[in-house]
């Protein structure tokens, strides 16, 4: 369930006043006083609440709450929190201070919120050189605790849960979260026999082909903290510091390239110009021939969550999808690929007047 058509129920409209739940309070500094509470920006999956309170030294500060309903907004939240934990960690000021997250007091609905700092952002916009400069410092410093791929806590793109399960080939590991995502675009949208039939091909033949190499020969591959869900609406410029700053995260420990699949998407303004920038400060891994194929692969999953989250767009996104798998297929496993078309356009010639088989087997 998206959690917005229960969330807004609880939260008002944009500009509209907000009585914080007992629970957030106890999660401001002690003795803050709280000035103002009013609903602030706009967000896909929750509500957002700027909160300006006097703290003890008698300073004004700003806070952001994020506000979900229901399971899926206690799993959003939580997976939130521990995502900007983790980026604040390495770079204070990448991303805003997360506080805590939690549970309103009052229900039901069942209501879950994230607290952190308030950042006065210009959004939509980002310098290229700076901000690829800053994503890639995260990417380079960043250590996985275990060594391993995943994240120790559950994340969500969007509103839909990711498996984070901690594993040691990063082929098995996206392999299983495109698994994942594939799946639940069919439950969602419908089956289609050919775009089914050629993930499953997809993931037999390509996928192997493409990841297997860069952990094989004598290659290591880092598992490097990533955002996950990095686009423009996720960014934004801090107008204090002039510095850029990321939110919204669903971080996992995954090949650094992961990141850069949803760049490759139609509707992301990130273009070329960031790409090559990125590639500047963090080259493409071995092989590098194999560089645009994979990032063909890795924008598949982003695409795929976009067609879950979105099904009015299914079908645009659906095209998408298919047309990448077929391009991927007829380059990495072309035999079988070649095979099942023509056993495909034999089978449809049967079924069809004399004079059109005579045009499907020209």
């Amino acid at each position: 369930m998206h959690t917005e058509s229960t969330v807004k129920d609880v939260i008002p409209e944009v500009g509209g006043n907000f009585t914080l739940d007992e629970n957030v309070i106890l999660e401001l500094p002690r003795g803050a006083k709280v000035l103002e509470a009013s609903t602030y920006g706009t967000s896909a999956w929750t509500r957002t609440v700027r909160i300006s309170a006097q703290v003890e030294d008698g300073t004004i500060k700003d806070y952001f709450l994020k506000c979900a309903t229901e399971t899926i907004g206690r799993t959003m939240v939580e997976g939130e929190f521990h995502s900007l934990s983790a980026i604040h960690a390495l770079m204070p000021t990448f991303a805003p201070k997360p506080y805590a997250w939690g549970k309103f007091k009052k229900s039901p609905p069942d209501t879950y919120f994230l607290l952190m700092d308030f950042i006065d952002l210009e959004t939509g916009s980002v310098d290229a050189t700076e901000f690829c400069s800053r994503i890639a410092e995260l990417h380079r410093i960043s250590t996985s605790p275990t060594g391993k791929f995943g994240f120790h806590i559950t994340t969500c793109h969007g509103p839909n849960w990711q498996n984070t399960k901690w594993e040691s080939s990063w082929c098995v590991y996206f392999t299983r979260l495109l698994r994942q995502f594939f799946y639940r675009e069919i439950e969602q949208n419908g089956p289609w026999s050919e775009y089914e039939a050629a993930f499953e091909e997809l993931v037999e033949k390509a996928i192997p082909q493409l990841l297997e190499p860069l952990q094989s020969d004598g290659r290591c591959l880092k598992p490097c903290l990533v955002h996950g869900d990095l686009w423009e609406e996720n960014t934004g410029t801090d107008l204090a510091t002039g510095e850029s700053v990321v939110f919204d995260a669903s971080v996992m420990y995954a090949h650094n390239e992961y990141e850069l699949g949803m760049w490759r998407r139609e509707i992301v303004r990130f273009s070329k110009v960031h790409m090559r920038r990125y590639l500047a400060c963090f080259p493409p891994s071995e092989p590098v021939h194999q560089w645009d194929d994979r990032n063909r692969l890795y924008s598949i999953k982003f695409n795929l969550a976009h067609s879950i989250a979105l099904p009015a767009t299914k079908d645009v996104g659906r095209d998408l999808i298919f047309k990448d798998m077929r391009y991927l297929l007829e380059k990495y496993a072309v035999k079988t690929y070649v095979e099942t078309a023509d056993m495909w356009t034999q089978e449809l010639s049967q079924k069809l007047p004399g004079e059109v088989k005579r045009l499907v087997s020209t």
